[in-house]
């Protein structure tokens, strides 16, 4: 997967085949709400394993029942196709 910082015009493109997804703060984010902490947890564990496989790993804050998800890539300063990619498989398992 290409690791280069798009454009704004592209990330703007981008987040809109993407529900739910907006940028924060240069970075793309969702926030996912689940019936229970012990759901959540759940999600975070599969997230992490999604990750790991990637060698992406996205910024994760639970709190009680909901789920903040954050992506960028640090190396390139920005948001890249990678995150984009991430956001999709984590959609993909929810």
């Amino acid at each position: 997967m290409e690791r280069r910082k798009l454009e704004d015009a592209e990330v703007s493109a981008s987040l809109a085949a993407y529900e739910g997804w907006q940028l924060e703060n240069g970075q793309i984010t969702k926030t996912y709400e689940f019936p229970s902490y012990l759901a959540g947890v759940t999600f975070v564990s599969a997230i992490a394993h999604l990750a790991e496989a990637m060698d992406h790993h996205p910024d994760l804050d639970l709190r009680y029942r909901k789920l903040r998800v954050a992506l960028n890539t640090h190396d390139v300063g920005g948001i890249s196709p990678l995150d984009f990619e991430l956001a999709r498989r984590i959609d993909a398992i929810r």
